[in-house]
């Protein structure tokens, strides 16, 4: 039961509150730690399992999280790897606490994926932001994937680079590029959205052309409702948001392993939202 609290994102101070009309009686702080522990090595086994090419989409983002260390919290980025497979269930792959977002942590995390069996062959897209480091990493295992950028990233950036009274106009202008019904389509938008907007954002207009072939590589999905989903990075940012939800009480990670565990549980308790089981090891005997 204490395990089961950890893997729906209790944190350890509360188990013992969650279990005493169950249990009738109080769990010690120091059981609850103990027994929380013993995912540590259920977490290590998720880290190393073999992994299948079975996904026709990948999602690559980071999250930041704050832990403590002898100089106070610092803030460290977690990479995570999210897949859609052919039936449009999503899954949290893995993921990898790291010292930041740089090109050699992006690159050391996809080449541990790729050793263990996620070498994208039948992947027909991969999702992404515009984070520097990871768009530097991504041609050096990835690089026979076609790469899709980010729509909703993108559309802020722009976004920023124009004056407030017309934001509302140059959204529905970007909307238009990307919601057409094929790619000569978005591509007149994409003219028209020059023509009209760069004599008044010039800086704007320059964000959206230079990454434009790499926002319309979705439209190699002749459906719309995957065009939908495959166009921003949302479908793992809606798993971010349950990380930030479950984490927020919590304040700052005591240690890396504390968080290891409850980003495990989190991400276990998703891909059991979607139909999908994720590794558990532990036993009564463990």
């Amino acid at each position: 039961m204490i395990l089961s609290c950890f893997v729906l994102g209790v944190s350890t101070r509360k188990v013992a509150e969650a279990l005493l009309p169950v249990l009738g009686e109080r769990v010690s702080a120091s059981t609850v730690s103990r027994m929380g522990k013993q995912l540590d090595q259920v977490v290590k086994a998720f880290h190393r399992r073999p992994l299948k090419d079975q996904y026709r989409v990948l999602v690559f983002d980071g999250v930041v999280l704050s832990r403590k260390s002898g100089d106070g919290a610092i803030r460290r980025p977690v990479l995570v790897v999210l897949g859609i497979r052919s039936d449009g269930k999503k899954e949290i792959i893995d993921f990898r606490l790291a010292p930041g977002e740089s090109a050699l942590a992006w690159e050391a995390f996809f080449n541990d994926l790729y050793r263990r069996g996620l070498k994208g062959e039948g992947v027909e897209l991969i999702v992404t932001d515009g984070g520097k480091g990871l768009l530097a990493a991504l041609p050096l295992v990835y690089g026979q994937v076609p790469l899709q950028r980010c729509w909703a990233h993108k559309i802020r950036n722009i976004l920023d680079k124009v004056k407030k009274t017309d934001q509302p106009r140059v959204k529905r202008s970007l909307h238009r590029i990307m919601n057409a019904a094929h790619l000569v389509g978005a591509r007149q938008e994409a003219r028209r959205f020059v023509e009209r907007w760069e004599p008044l954002h010039p800086k704007a207009v320059h964000c959206l052309k230079e990454d434009l072939e790499e926002l319309l590589t979705f439209f190699s999905f002749k459906d719309p409702s995957w065009r939908e989903t495959v166009g921003t990075t949302n479908a793992i940012e809606r798993s971010f948001r349950e990380v930030r939800r479950r984490t927020r009480p919590m304040g700052v990670f005591s240690d890396r392993t504390s968080m290891e565990r409850i980003l495990y549980a989190v991400f276990t308790y998703e891909n059991k939202q979607q139909g999908i089981a994720t590794p558990f090891l532990v036993t009564q005997n463990s």
